[in-house]
């Protein structure tokens, strides 16, 4: 006759201990794995998993929790907030009002992968007089910014400042509007700031209008207009290096 090994005995005390250790595990494992689609809400919140029925209230709050080359939606009006951005990522507000507002700070900044793709659709980012750039870009191979208004920065609305790698930022169906407070010896302030002998930034179907000025590219860095934009009402004049007249 052959027996089986008793399951040994655990007390109530030691089935608590075996919970609290498997909590801890799955705590240090992340509570939700980092998904290709989340959502924020106004009445959202950042402990939440960022899923349609439980949004997180935030961008820097759902961008943990979103996947590379995933997607955050806006599912109703709401204020995101400001966001750094690390990876290839879009953030779409499309049928909402999604709102930037900072004060003091950079709006989004980007800093990604030389690879990366990094989408901003439907977004108002608002300086509120006092913010310093709109978009803030460092690093990432392309930038999209459609059907953006960005509006109330001291510095620029659109600062690229990449370094060795280069970078193709395209703004399209996007409003830059009062943007840039003038400084002595810091000729670079513009709506648009290419700071970077490696970087390209095209324009299409864009109003630039009452900013203290539209354009300024280092040399080698590159602004070309599609001539179909509204650049207006700027205190200085200026001009995109580059204009491509359709055929």
């Amino acid at each position: 006759m052959s027996f089986m090994p008793r399951a040994p005995f655990l007390s109530s005390r030691g089935w608590a201990a075996l919970i609290v250790c498997a909590s801890a595990t799955l705590a240090s494992s992340g509570a939700w794995a980092q998904a290709t689609r989340t959502w924020v809400s106004g009445v959202g919140d950042d402990v939440n998993p960022c899923s349609r029925t439980a949004p997180c209230k935030t961008f820097a709050g759902a961008i943990a929790k979103t996947a590379a080359n995933g997607e955050i939606n806006v599912l109703d009006p709401a204020g995101v907030g400001g966001v750094t951005i690390t990876k290839s990522m879009q953030m779409d507000g499309t049928g909402v009002l999604a709102g930037v507002l900072v004060s003091g700070t950079a709006g989004i900044t980007i800093n990604a992968g030389v690879s990366d793709t990094v989408v901003l659709r439907d977004l108002d980012i608002v300086g509120n007089g006092t913010g310093t750039f709109g978009v803030r870009i460092f690093q990432a191979g392309k930038v999209v910014l459609d059907n953006v208004r960005i509006q109330g920065f001291t510095q620029a609305a659109v600062k690229v400042e990449t370094s060795a790698t280069s970078v193709s930022v395209l703004v399209q169906r996007s409003q830059l509007l009062g943007n840039v407070v003038p400084a002595q010896g810091e000729p670079e302030r513009a709506a648009i700031s290419v700071q970077s002998t490696t970087a390209q930034v095209y324009l299409s179907n864009t109003t630039v209008f009452g900013n203290d000025k539209a354009f300024n590219a280092v040399a080698g860095g590159k602004i070309t207009s599609f001539n179909n934009n509204r650049v207006m009402g700027n205190t200085q004049d200026s001009a995109p290096t580059d204009t491509v007249y359709e055929r």
